[in-house]
């Protein structure tokens, strides 16, 4: 390496990998697939001193079931698995779709085959597409350090740009998708077609009778405000065969338009993804009674 390359830290394991992130604590960056960090140091935003590189730990590349039914059931995903391996899963590809088609639609296949789905929640970046989907589904993390392991909710994950609720000798290990979802919905607005992150990302998922909207790529963190989406609970309740109506995805695309403070960005002002917010969450509603 240069003399000012970071120093490497490659554990074969998971258990050297958490002794490693205790010892360390903030003082070294982890790299799992590396696409959004790579970016980062590329540019000259990031300078680490030390990089815990996961990629050896194979035991954090998997996909499996658990759980006996609908209502206790996870498709649990490992920390190191690309987005290319859970886009083409058949498993997830039966377990959950919608899942699988949202990881395809980020980035490129070059990026995908690279990009990990412990790195996308763990970069907490405000403009990726799975985040926002993973809050709809209600979706939990493991996170685990040499003391122990806690399930954080995607929902209490991502705090802010970047930031998100893993302690500095923590690692996140496991995403956990329920699968007492009924129906979900991703929608993806690009405001130029040659931008493959979102301008706005929508998802809309209907949880155990109740609807969860979640907006993306608009503020700091995924934004979900239960009280609109209350709403629905006259209308729809738990009946997954009654539609939501126009009107109702209307007043929930306005309200959630009105709620949002978005930024502005190279992809939109502000202003511009009022609009569109409120046209997109209408949209997802409406493709939620197809």
């Amino acid at each position: 390496m240069g003399r000012n390359s970071p120093e490497w830290l490659a554990p074969a394991s998971l258990e050297e990998a958490l002794a490693l992130r205790a010892s360390f604590r903030d003082e070294a960056t982890v790299l799992a697939g590396g696409t959004f960090i790579g970016i980062l140091m590329n540019q000259n935003i990031l300078k680490p001193q030390t990089l815990l590189s996961l990629h050896a730990i194979s035991d954090l590349a998997f996909i499996e079931a658990r759980g006996g039914n609908r209502e206790t059931s996870y498709l649990c995903i490992g920390a190191m698995t690309t987005h290319r391996t859970v886009e083409s899963s058949a498993l997830v590809h039966r377990m959950c779709p919608i899942l699988a088609s949202t990881f395809s639609l980020v980035a490129s296949p070059r990026v995908r085959n690279q990009a990990t789905v412990g790195g996308v929640l763990a970069d907490a970046d405000y403009a990726s597409d799975p985040p926002a989907l993973l809050h709809a589904l209600n979706a939990k993390t493991l996170a685990r350090s040499t003391n122990g392991e806690r399930e954080i909710p995607v929902e209490e994950l991502i705090l802010g740009y970047y930031e998100t609720s893993l302690r500095p000798d923590e690692l996140l290990v496991e995403l956990r998708v329920p699968q007492n979802v009924e129906r979900a919905v991703y929608r993806k607005f690009r405001s130029r077609s040659s931008e493959d992150r979102p301008c706005v990302a929508v998802a809309a998922a209907r949880v155990e009778g109740k609807l969860r909207v979640v907006v993306g790529a608009v503020a700091e963190r995924p934004q979900y405000f239960p009280d609109i989406c209350a709403l629905a609970a006259g209308e729809a309740g738990s009946d997954e065969s009654r539609p939501y109506s126009r009107e109702l995805a209307i007043e929930i695309g306005r309200r959630y338009a009105e709620s949002i403070d978005p930024i502005s960005d190279s992809r939109g002002s502000a202003e511009y993804r009022r609009r569109v917010i409120a046209v997109e969450v209408r949209r997802a509603l409406e493709e939620m009674n197809q």
